[in-house]
């Protein structure tokens, strides 16, 4: 017998998914912070994803990111799937795109649920999943003259 919810907190909100965007600006882990907050949460969590220094043993000097104009769209039907699996109350997910510099936010994604194993579990199934589906492109630029182009799908 499946146990009993003594309180709507612990079920997923109405409405969880508050801010999908994919945007040239730089990004706000304060403005992702306020968009999972929710008072039925016991638990939030944020992951921030930044611009490294380097790859696969070489240099980063800096990196660009493009998209296919059906990435905000993808990322919404991503956040839908997380939202149908965990009890999710709210879910916030920002992706860059453009010239970012060393140490620059690239994504930031946070969830908020009645537990903190339940955030833990939806934030990562959210960004591993827009990482793995998203159709956003990474150009890396070495310090060796190189480049590479690095996929999502």
């Amino acid at each position: 017998m499946a146990p009993m919810i003594d309180h709507p907190g612990e079920q997923a909100a109405q409405d969880p998914i508050k801010l999908i965007a994919v945007r040239q600006t730089p990004l706000s882990v304060d403005e992702v912070f306020g968009a999972v907050g929710d008072h039925a949460a016991g638990g939030i969590a944020l992951f921030v994803g930044t611009v490294r220094d380097h790859d696969g043993g070489a240099d980063v000097d800096a990196l660009g990111y493009s998209c296919h104009p059906s990435a905000e769209a993808e990322m919404r039907r991503i956040a839908e799937k997380v939202v149908a699996e965990y009890p999710v109350r709210a879910l916030a997910a920002v992706h860059r795109v453009g010239d970012l510099g060393i140490g620059d936010l690239a994504v930031v994604v946070g969830v908020s649920c009645p537990h903190r194993g339940e955030a833990f579990e939806a934030c990562r199934r959210l960004i591993d999943d827009l990482k793995h589906e998203v159709p956003i492109w990474k150009h890396q630029k070495f310090s060796d003259g190189t480049e590479e182009w690095v996929g999502a799908c």
